[in-house]
């Protein structure tokens, strides 16, 4: 009797990479199976048969082996449910010699070959190999060129200052693949450097633009990062960048140059440095919350010796020479003292566990999504970066938290205003991540 033959189970794979006229009735792929089955119907009588599923990545490229229907066919490789994979040139299995060398790797394991109906050769022979490696060597080739021809008119493109693509940003609308302006987006971008301009300061950016409801693109209020990104794009003054090159645009610019000007000039001041300065020319801290005990408000004032600025609050009748001043008066207080103590209260206040459940509580009526760990958190963040918090971003946390401190002979009586925890936990978010590096 003459020997059965043996059946092997036939997977036909197609690709294609753009999904450009998959749509039509008669498409690329289905010329790609419609060889390929053709091909196994030739092979009959040496016991070929279909296997019912199909594999068809359409709109997928060859360099990289994330294919869903090219996973499935492993799947079923590693299954034993394959025996031959079909495909009309060995390129639509992959382009990439090193994918390649992995999914005849897998093959081999499970005892698959792999035959192209355009390509006479077998895998399972050393000259098979060797055929196969050189048809996947000009493959690789030709994908590496096309990835060059890519490369090249993007950067021409961009020499001549035309938009590429990509998302678009804040203050621009794309039009027949070009940017045009979009005014009251553009209105925003320029607050952005007004504001950065105006504080010297990213952090007291972002409060303020925040406090204004100057949102993204998405509606989503601006953050550290947005600001940033938004000082940094030279699109916003016409121009385009590609590798390290500047061009002209064909877009308008939206930001006037001095004032991008201005606002790199700060840029190029380290976050420390620019601390500093602010806090020389920084507002007393205590202004309108420091009193004598004769409930009168104490007012900042300064002296400068040899050169050094020495800050005080001075008491209402020092400054009016009042002659009948009370000895229970205190008379002038060291504003860094005084100062030293009230924020050294605060921060401790913030790591207390009774002041964080009580944050909590309060927070929730706004955020009732809000965890008691996430409160823990964002007031433990402030704590490490606050001496690089800039004053105007200090004084307001103070404003927040300190109701009234009242300087006394003896000692100075700090009163806290707790209720103020809730609004701050909600700011913090703008406020703590990154803030040490705010300029950068």
């Amino acid at each position: 009797m003459p020997a059965t033959t043996k059946k092997l189970r036939c997977a036909v794979y197609t690709r294609k990479s753009t999904d450009e006229g998959l749509d039509k009735e008669f498409n690329t792929l289905d010329a790609q199976r419609e060889a390929c089955e053709a091909y196994v119907a030739s092979q009959r009588a040496e016991g070929w048969t279909l296997v019912r599923d199909r594999y068809d990545d359409g709109g997928f490229s060859g360099g990289t082996l994330e294919r869903p229907a090219l996973k499935r066919l492993l799947a079923d490789i590693e299954q034993d449910l394959v025996d031959v994979i079909v495909v009309y040139k060995i390129d639509r299995l992959s382009r990439s010699l090193m994918d390649f060398a992995k999914l005849v790797e897998t093959m081999e394991a499970h005892g698959v070959t792999f035959v192209s109906v355009t390509q006479s050769f077998n895998t399972t022979t050393s000259m098979g190999r060797l055929t196969l490696n050189i048809l996947l060597s000009f493959a690789q080739y030709e994908r590496e060129i096309i990835g060059e021809r890519i490369r090249d008119k993007v950067a021409a493109s961009k020499a001549r200052g035309m938009w590429m693509g990509g998302k678009v940003p804040l203050g621009y609308d794309v039009a027949d693949r070009k940017l045009i302006v979009n005014e009251p987006e553009a209105a925003r971008v320029r607050r952005v450097f007004e504001l950065f301009v105006e504080t010297g300061s990213g952090v007291e950016t972002v409060r303020r633009l925040q406090a204004e409801g100057i949102s993204s693109k998405s509606g989503k209020l601006l953050d550290k990062g947005d600001v940033y990104k938004v000082l940094n794009l030279r699109t916003y003054i016409g121009e385009v960048t590609h590798k390290g090159n500047i061009y002209r645009g064909e877009h308008e610019a939206i930001v006037p140059r001095d004032l991008w000007d201005r606002a790199h000039a700060i840029l190029q001041v380290s976050p420390r440095a620019r601390a500093a300065q602010n806090r020389q020319h920084a507002p007393a801290l205590l202004k309108g919350l420091i009193f004598g005990t004769d409930g009168r408000a104490m007012s900042p004032t300064h002296a400068v010796k040899n050169g050094r600025r020495y800050r005080y609050y001075v008491a209402q009748r020092v400054l009016k020479a009042d002659m009948m001043v009370d000895d229970g008066i205190v008379r002038r207080v060291s504003a860094a003292q005084i100062e030293g103590a009230v924020i050294g209260q605060v921060r401790a206040l913030l790591r207390q566990p009774e002041i964080v459940v009580g944050t909590w509580l309060a927070a929730r009526r706004e955020a009732p999504d809000l965890t008691e760990r996430e409160v823990r958190d964002a007031l433990h963040r402030l704590d490490p970066i606050w001496e690089e918090l800039f004053p105007a971003e200090q004084a307001r946390i103070v404003r927040a938290l300190v109701e009234r401190v009242v300087v006394g002979p003896a000692a100075a009586d700090i009163r806290l205003r707790v209720e103020g925890l809730a609004g701050l936990v909600r700011d913090l978010g703008a406020i703590a991540p990154g803030a040490l590096s705010a300029a950068a």
